[in-house]
């Protein structure tokens, strides 16, 4: 008997082609049999190029078609939402890309309709799945770096392609949502709290409307988290946690490469050059894979899948107390009613 859940994807994006779907396909849990596009033609190619059985040309298709137990969402950010609930109200449990909402009031409406479908559905943060961060975490709540005082992450790329989704506001694009998430959610893992405020600041693009830097302070009860991120420099990812005896670096902190090993350094800040940091090494593997894996086998298991929709509400309170705090120039308190 096949023992792995079956998968339907909506749309053909690029995140859903060249990394989720493939690595979800190798998965011990995880079996993609559907995917839809509008594009019947692109649909029809990307799936001949994964090896997925049915093609569907629309996502109501798909969302009716009983060989589809759970969807995978990788549509535009203004788009997760409203095809995530109709997707848990089609019956099916739901995996669906960060930013899962443009704003908590949205996360509150997918709650919602978990509560009133029974059905599952979790925000796409694969680095959670990692074992690099597993490894961080252990080593933070071990004391090997003392109390933690202090995370700054950094994360960049270069794109100024008007038409990329990126860059349109109307779809939910600018740095912020699309990739300071990550050094957000890892404070957040880290300090295994939710800030108390936060601080931020904005660059737009005159062009586009969108940020293309975006820098923040959250406060939290036990120390202080900064980032930068930003959408027009040159690609550079990086996050470095500090307590007070020790400092964790992490090489490759969001897109862990799947065909090597990751590396984390341990420095006992003995010397300033790290000469004396210990090595950390993580064997290859990828983190889509492990996320698509740990979700289905909770949902075959009958268990909670391993990122409730409430961890994504309180991600959604400090984006959107970043957003506040560019725009008022104070430190915003995060919005709990």
């Amino acid at each position: 008997m096949d023992r792995r859940l079956r998968w339907g994807v909506l749309g053909a994006a690029r995140i859903a082609v060249q990394k989720v779907v493939p690595a979800m396909q190798r998965g011990r849990f995880s079996r993609v049999v559907a995917l839809a596009s509008r594009d019947r033609a692109r649909g029809e190619e990307a799936a001949r190029a994964l090896g997925i059985e049915r093609v569907h040309g629309s996502y109501e298709e798909l969302l009716a078609d009983p060989e589809v137990d759970a969807v995978y969402n990788p549509l535009p950010n203004h788009l997760h939402v409203p095809w995530s609930i109709r997707a848990l109200e089609a019956g099916k449990h739901v995996l669906c890309e960060k930013p899962v909402g443009l704003s908590p009031a949205e996360v509150e409406e997918l709650l919602r309709a978990r509560d009133r479908t029974g059905r599952q559905v979790q925000e796409a943060f694969m680095v959670r799945a990692h074992p690099q961060w597993l490894g961080v975490r252990e080593r933070v709540r071990a004391g090997r770096i003392g109390p933690l005082r202090a995370v700054a992450g950094f994360f960049s790329y270069f794109n100024e392609d008007p038409g990329n989704v990126r860059n349109v506001p109307q779809y939910g694009g600018g740095g912020l949502y699309d990739i300071g998430c990550y050094p957000i959610t890892i404070a957040r893992y880290l300090f295994e709290a939710e800030p108390v405020r936060v601080a931020g600041v904005l660059d737009l693009d005159p062009r586009f409307g969108t940020d293309r830097l975006a820098s923040g302070v959250l406060e939290f009860s036990a120390g202080h988290a900064v980032f930068t991120c930003s959408t027009q420099a040159v690609p550079y990812q990086r996050v470095q946690v500090l307590g007070t005896r020790g400092r964790i670096e992490v090489e490759i902190p969001f897109n862990a490469p799947p065909d090597r090993p990751c590396h984390v350094f341990v420095d006992d800040g003995s010397d300033l050059a790290g000469a004396n940091a210990e090595v950390v090494t993580f064997e290859a593997c990828d983190q889509y894979t492990l996320q698509g894996d740990l979700f289905s086998q909770a949902i075959l298991e009958g268990r909670p899948v391993p990122l409730p929709i409430e961890d994504a509400l309180a991600q959604s309170r400090v984006i959107a107390a970043v957003f506040r705090s560019a725009e008022s120039g104070r430190w915003e308190a995060l919005r709990r009613d």
